[in-house]
């Protein structure tokens, strides 16, 4: 046997891009914490400022604006921001999860695994004797009163101003139900910098006491309800992928425990759909029927990569660089032949004129 066969088997294997992202955020959890009390503070008096704001169509399609506003905006000036300004900002403070490409190290220790509902992802924020909710592009979903804390003016309901509440959810229609899948801050304390272990933990432990997982009523308009959480070993992922559930399942929300709860995507958090576990796991014509071949639109980058349009994109192959430069010369050469069509039947227009 060749030496270099021998030492084969000791080689370390293969780290992929997305797991070496994630050993980046967690590191990053570990050198530098946000001033995450002050951010949801200032998140939710953002809301309540902007209440009186009429509700526009939900899930209307998002126009960027002018890069003024971007994710790591300071969330003091936040609080004075208006109308488009202020959706832009709301709509850049959810977590959001990475296509799950790969399978992480110690899956069935770190990570939590559940059944995500179908439906509006929204933040939920209850203050000042009333709640609010924003959808993922910043417009506002629903005022309603709540049984969250100060979130109703009742009696019982009533607290300080800075007792408020921020929960992660999603809408689900059908049964006219708000599922919460994290807890964001809790009567004025902020969890942010919590681990998911500890957020899901006081998510189940608080929530009830509420009364906001009661039948609606006068005073609590919505219902709220807590999805069920599993470990994610081989019960877990069963119970998660094949296990029934109240609502309408698209697809599963993997969450490592020790993440913290931060804006924008974040390979601590994964999403897996496949035909059994989301009805929208395939593309559908405008009859609603699912065609026999499915499309997908990939960006050619410099070095040859397909890749997605996620942030970060997923790779899905790479081209020849030989085959990339004969495809650039027969792109060049077709719009060089449009370009001096349309020039001749320019200076044709002309001369008839």
């Amino acid at each position: 046997m060749a030496p270099h066969d021998l030492r084969r088997p000791f080689k370390r294997a293969t780290i992929s891009d997305q797991q070496k992202r994630r050993e980046i955020a967690l590191l990053r959890q570990e050198q530098s914490r946000r001033d995450s009390q002050n951010h949801a503070r200032t998140l939710a008096s953002s809301v309540m400022s902007l209440q009186n704001e009429p509700p526009s169509e939900p899930e209307s399609p998002y126009e960027p604006e002018p890069e003024t506003v971007c994710r790591d905006f300071d969330v003091v000036r936040a609080s004075k921001l208006k109308g488009s300004e202020a959706r832009q900002w709301f709509s850049h403070q959810l977590m959001l999860p990475e296509w799950m490409i790969d399978i992480p190290p110690r899956l069935n220790q770190d990570w939590y695994v559940f059944a995500r509902p179908s439906g509006k992802r929204c933040f939920v924020v209850s203050s000042d004797g009333t709640t609010v909710s924003r959808l993922r592009n910043g417009y506002v979903l629903h005022h309603f009163p709540s049984s969250l804390p100060n979130g109703a003016r009742t009696k019982d309901n009533s607290g300080p101003a800075n007792s408020f509440c921020l929960l992660d959810c999603i809408f689900h229609e059908p049964d006219q139900t708000y599922y919460v899948i994290d807890m964001v801050c809790w009567k004025g304390y902020s969890l942010s910098d919590c681990t998911a272990e500890f957020r899901f933990f006081w998510l189940n432990d608080k929530l009830a006491e509420t009364g906001a997982c009661n039948p609606p009523s006068s005073y609590h308009r919505y219902k709220f309800s807590v999805v069920p959480i599993y470990s994610c070993d081989l019960m877990g992922l069963h119970a998660a992928y094949n296990g029934d559930v109240p609502y309408v399942k698209d697809g599963l929300l993997f969450y490592n425990k020790h993440a913290h709860y931060q804006t924008g995507n974040t390979p601590l958090a994964l999403v897996w759909k496949d035909e059994t576990c989301s009805q929208y796991v395939l593309d559908t014509d405008s009859k609603g029927e699912v065609p026999a071949q499915q499309q997908v639109v990939l960006e050619v980058q410099v070095d040859g990569k397909l890749t997605t349009s996620d942030d970060p994109p997923v790779v899905f192959g790479c081209l020849d660089q030989e085959f990339v430069q004969k495809v650039s010369l027969i792109f060049i050469s077709m719009l060089m032949c449009v370009c001096r069509t349309s020039l001749l039947l320019f200076e044709r227009d002309s001369l008839a004129c």
